[in-house]
């Protein structure tokens, strides 16, 4: 470790190294589990991943408490956390790409529409252009192989009071945006009482919109046919939602151990970094599921 009046050196760690593993095996596993080929690997990368990232924390929060991290080390957070988010812009931003693409170009193109026509023959005599797509090649040739449990689309059922889960998700995130900005004002004033009430709040509404979630997945795979295995659109709307379902996660996660820090009465006015870089990850998480409502939902 070295340190001077400007700058301070962590000591050589291994951790990012067993982060980049972690990350490595989740991923492969991932692909193995996808298809059919055990989920052992999955667990084992998640596991490495939480033990890594706790004990990494561990030691920042424990440095900084320590008074080791100077205003040039702080500033690298700041920035860090920056790109991290605008890596997370570009990462959803390739998956709204292929849901525009898809629906709004290939999609006629292979319907015949403009000067594409002969296109058409490039899929079944039978094949019809509209949207949701939900018939495979598969099923489209009579195979049973990857045909889901029925074709009884209707979402996302604004008739029934399920249907409107998509809205109360988006009523309960963005409810959760202002009770985080509540308690990141609360802390600006040393308030720790409402900071750890408004923040208690928020990771709250974090659990109540993945529960909403996990029961729209469950009426959309036993009652609506939508799968993954349900044509392009069960393929994007899962692959849309699922992600950023997965980092919701991670934020309420985030935010509770920030809860907890404060329970503990880690932060101040002045000195509150690990608090604003989960807020400002929040705020982007509430920001996409904006876009998803308006995209995935609304304009279906």
């Amino acid at each position: 470790m070295a340190t001077d009046s400007n700058y301070y050196v962590p000591e050589e760690s291994r951790l990012p190294v067993l982060g980049a593993l972690s990350l490595g095996l989740m991923a492969l596993g991932a692909g193995f589990a996808l298809n059919d080929g055990g989920s052992s690997i999955l667990l084992v990368g998640t596991a490495l991943l939480i033990a890594v990232m706790y004990v990494w924390f561990r030691t920042v929060i424990r440095e900084n408490i320590a008074g080791m991290n100077s205003d040039q080390l702080k500033r690298s957070y700041v920035w860090g956390m920056s790109w991290f988010i605008f890596s997370e812009v570009m990462f959803f931003a390739v998956f709204f790409g292929a849901l525009f693409y898809i629906r709004t170009l290939a999609l006629p193109w292979l319907g015949g529409e403009g000067d594409k026509s002969d296109m058409i023959h490039l899929v079944w005599p039978e094949f019809t252009a509209q949207w949701p797509l939900m018939e495979t090649p598969a099923q489209a040739v009579g195979s049973d192989k990857f045909v889901g449990p029925g074709q009884n689309l209707s979402f996302p059922g604004w008739d029934k009071l399920l249907g409107w889960l998509p809205l109360w998700n988006t009523i309960v995130l963005l409810t959760s945006s202002v009770t985080c900005h509540f308690a990141h004002h609360a802390m600006k004033h040393d308030d720790r009482k409402k900071f750890n009430i408004w923040l208690g709040v928020t990771v709250l509404l974090g659990f109540i919109f993945l529960v909403l979630q996990y029961e729209e997945y469950h009426h959309a795979y036993t009652e609506m046919g939508l799968t993954l295995e349900s044509g392009i659109y069960g393929s994007t709307f899962f692959m849309l939602t699922g992600f950023h379902g997965f980092h919701v996660t991670m934020g309420t996660f985030m935010l509770l151990i920030q809860l907890i820090r404060g329970l503990k009465g880690h932060f101040s006015s002045d000195d509150q970094f690990g608090f604003e870089a989960s807020s400002w990850y929040w705020h982007f998480v509430d920001v996409v599921w904006v876009g998803l409502f308006l995209f995935v939902y609304v304009l279906a």
